[in-house]
């Protein structure tokens, strides 16, 4: 049985025992632990920011809008002001989680009519027609009137300096760059170069070299003295409107003027003694406790983690999961989503009895009824957040308007265009959001605040967390660090149809054994071929009162407490 590797920057090494891993070691460092706050972001310049808000006497909810924004700035690759946020809040005075949606809607002018009469498939991923209505800054306002304690121009200030000075790109930032911008170069997508080239010297900057976007700071400044309406009403409402519009969209200022945000009550299933909390439809949280309600019907405690019986089951559950995914998972204002079904015990053994020795396809059960950025705080008085925000695919549709330093997103080209489709396009609805936050309670008390990028795999990345930290012992930093794996080819909320049994992607952490293994179950296995996910957690330890937080290696990622 071979045992996990603690590396620590004097080279020595912890072994523990009682951990149970098939497959090649994998590297780890230890938890960062501290009394009185933590931050764990996707970036360490961002993350420093939310150590100075909580410094500075601003609790979590401060912290994480302080460091979003500068996640907009520093990460545009992956988010902004241009997209959506969704969050989980731990509020100590009341001992109650609350859920925040802040989607937006589609355009009220477009129906689907415009997309069947012009013979589209599919919604496109770049241009106008994809562009929803932008939720992330309507989502820190509401987050600020409920629980915040400095002003907003505080909050924002951090993010507004950097953006007029400077800040150097990290390595994999520039890369994501260098990728998305050059293709919308490429394809003559408007103020591009005026937003990431012309501040800059007129060209892309790249690893280590120094970038700004003085158009984002006075953006900023705008939303910070002028609030929500700064941003949807008035020039940057009418900018996003024109640009839109100017690219063959339908998005209206009254679109932006009405859109407002929604408290929503999270939803939970208990895996083995820890309540599992994500956020319902029309976001995709719940496939991450299907997944679970499935998995804890068998007894990993005689099952070896990344061992062919492990990445077997998993696959098997994930794939029943989104078949499930696929065709109910809607904004529940225009489509019945059956949550309390598909959460069910009687639902998950009637799920768990189709999984057999060999990999299978499955279809949906019959009823009665990408880019991301993910973050977490914690402060001394007990709050806790888990944020999760984004752009969408490939930076995001490549409409940037005139003037604003930032993109807008290409969250609809999740719609489905099939009119008996609950992800069916309609004027007005949200689309389907692959952006999920986690929170993990234990008799009533937080336990876990976590996230993991990556679109589809987003719950996958969950599910494996969970059962790393509850299954497998892994404290929160191994559980992060350990290797993953992704499957492919389920259908898809679009439409799509799964057509064979998919495939098993594998970091390299996962043995030769279990590949040869997995292969002669019949899965299609291949190595990973990029990143899967970028992590983020804070743990309450409510025996020591102390945070204990983890990032990881595979993004720039860092955590940081005082």
């Amino acid at each position: 049985m071979k045992n996990f590797i603690f590396i620590t920057l004097l080279a020595a090494c912890q072994l523990h025992s009682q951990d149970r891993i098939t497959g090649e070691l994998f590297a780890t460092r230890s938890e960062v632990i501290a009394q009185n706050g933590m931050v764990a972001s996707s970036h360490p310049l961002a993350t420093q920011i939310g150590i100075e808000i909580l410094k500075n006497g601003g609790n979590a909810i401060d912290a994480a809008i302080a460091v979003n924004a500068a996640l907009g700035l520093m990460e545009p690759t992956g988010c902004g002001i241009g997209g959506d946020l969704f969050a989980i809040v731990w509020d100590p005075k009341t001992k109650k989680l609350h859920g925040l949606n802040a989607s937006g809607p589609s355009p009220h002018s477009l129906n689907l009519d415009y997309f069947l009469d012009n013979n589209y498939e599919e919604i496109p991923f770049y241009g106008a027609l994809p562009v929803s209505v932008p939720g992330a800054v309507a989502g820190w306002f509401a987050l600020h009137r409920n629980f915040g304690n400095l002003s907003m121009d505080q909050i924002l200030s951090p993010a507004i300096q950097y953006a007029e000075k400077g800040f150097p790109l990290t390595e994999l930032i520039a890369h994501y760059m260098e990728r998305s911008v050059k293709r919308f170069i490429k394809s003559n997508y408007p103020n591009i170069k005026e937003t990431y080239l012309q501040p800059n010297g007129g060209k892309l900057a790249v690893e280590g070299e120094i970038f700004k976007n003085p158009l984002l700071a006075k953006t900023y400044k705008t939303i910070a003295n002028k609030g929500e309406q700064g941003f949807y009403s008035g020039t940057i409402a009418r900018a996003i409107a024109d640009e839109v519009q100017k690219q063959g969209g339908f998005l209206t200022t009254e679109d932006l003027s009405a859109y407002k945000v929604e408290w929503i009550e999270p939803v939970s299933v208990n895996y083995r003694g820890y309540d599992i909390w994500e956020l319902p439809p029309n976001g995709q949280g719940i496939a991450a406790l299907q997944m679970l309600k499935i998995l804890e019907g068998f007894n990993f405690s005689e099952i070896d983690f990344g061992s062919s019986e492990h990445l077997h089951l998993f696959t098997e559950a994930k794939k029943l999961a989104f078949e499930d995914r696929a065709k109910f998972y809607a904004d529940m204002a225009f489509a019945k989503v059956p949550i309390k079904t598909l959460l069910s015990d009687d639902y998950a053994d009637q799920r768990r009895a189709l999984i057999q020795e060999k990999a299978s396809m499955y279809s949906a059960g019959q009823l009665s009824a990408g880019e991301t950025i993910y973050m977490t705080v914690a402060d001394k008085e007990g709050y806790m957040v888990s944020l999760i925000q984004s752009n969408y695919y490939g930076m995001g549709s490549g409409v940037v308007p005139e003037g604003v330093g930032f993109m807008l997103q290409n969250r609809g080209a999740l719609f489905s265009l099939d009119e008996n489709h609950a992800n069916v396009y309609a004027p007005g609805k949200r689309p389907f959001h692959t952006i999920i936050p986690a929170f993990v309670t234990k008799d009533g008390v937080p336990f876990l605040s976590f996230g993991v990028m990556g679109g589809d795999f987003q719950p996958q990345g969950h599910s494996q967390i969970v059962m790393n930290v509850i299954d497998f012992g892994m404290n929160i930093q191994e559980a992060g660090d350990a290797p993953r794996w992704d499957h492919k080819g389920s259908s898809s909320p679009r439409g799509n149809k799964a057509k064979n049994s998919g495939k098993i992607r594998v970091e390299s952490g996962i043995s030769y054994e279990t590949i040869r293994q997995l292969m002669a179950r019949g899965h299609d296995v291949g190595f990973a071929s990029g990143i899967y996910g970028g992590y983020q957690a804070i743990l309450w330890d409510a025996k020591n009162k102390v945070y204990r937080g983890a990032s990881e290696s595979r993004k720039d990622g860092q955590v940081s407490g005082y």
